[in-house]
């Protein structure tokens, strides 16, 4: 055979795409991994806004559960705006959300204080949420001047998250979805937020885990006990162990 015919040949290879998974229209993933099922009966309509700032990495992780809160909250409680400072030209709204005098940053810096002993007579919230790993989330807040004038609240909790089958960086960590549907409950006062809101999560988890996904520990709990594979700095040693001083000083 020569190479004209080589080429021949090659030329009627048919160029067929290859067959893709059914999708669902709603959450747009493929439909045997699909979560709807589990999404609230109806849409929640809290009296609050979610607003996630989410750095351009966090969209293109397949086990992201973002969409699970924006499909969870009725429609426009639950924004998103993409990028790594904010506000910038392209984020329609932000900047005077951000002026606004309810709005408030869920961020633990030193100025933060717990979003339980919030003093006010706003019904409503705007509440960021910086959507990302935790080095994301402070290189958005760190780069974003305009977020260190808001009211800074943080989420005290001694929850383990749900979201077992991705590693957290420490043991009272959660997931964006588990800690917006823990704020709401607390800021609405009604715990729904907290209970029907994170399902699909467990669904999205049991699937993961029946096809051969692992529960994952923390990575303080694998530091401890001395199985995390990687070194580990100073500062971060002397984190550790000034937590363990504290616990133990309250026991």
């Amino acid at each position: 055979m020569d190479e004209n015919e080589v080429w021949e040949d090659l030329s009627n290879i048919p160029a067929d795409p290859p067959v893709m998974r059914e999708l669902c229209n709603n959450c747009k993933r493929p439909t045997v991994v699909c979560w709807c099922s589990a999404l609230p009966p109806k849409r929640l309509d809290p009296q609050s806004t979610i607003i996630l700032l989410q750095h351009p990495a966090e969209e293109k992780r397949c086990l992201r559960t973002a969409p699970m809160l924006q499909l969870g909250l009725a429609e426009n409680k639950c924004l998103i705006f993409k990028g790594k400072k904010f506000p910038q030209p392209r984020h329609e709204s932000l900047e005077n959300i951000l002026l606004q005098s309810n709005t408030l940053l869920l961020y633990p810096s030193k100025n933060a204080i717990d979003i339980r002993d919030l003093e006010t007579n706003d019904k409503s919230y705007n509440i960021i949420l910086l959507d990302g790993t935790w080095p994301q989330a402070k290189a958005i807040y760190a780069s974003s001047p305009m977020l260190h004038a808001l009211k800074q609240v943080k989420l005290l909790t001694s929850n383990i998250s749900s979201y077992i089958i991705r590693t957290q960086p420490t043991e009272g960590c959660l997931s964006t979805l588990e800690t917006a549907a823990e704020t709401l409950s607390l800021v609405e006062r009604n715990s729904i937020y907290r209970e029907q809101l994170i399902q699909p999560l467990h669904v999205l988890c049991n699937y993961q885990l029946e096809n051969g996904a692992v529960t994952h520990q923390s990575k303080e709990f694998l530091i401890k006990t001395k199985m995390y594979p990687k070194l580990i700095g100073k500062r971060l040693s002397r984190l550790l162990r000034t937590t363990d001083e504290s616990l133990l000083s309250l026991s």
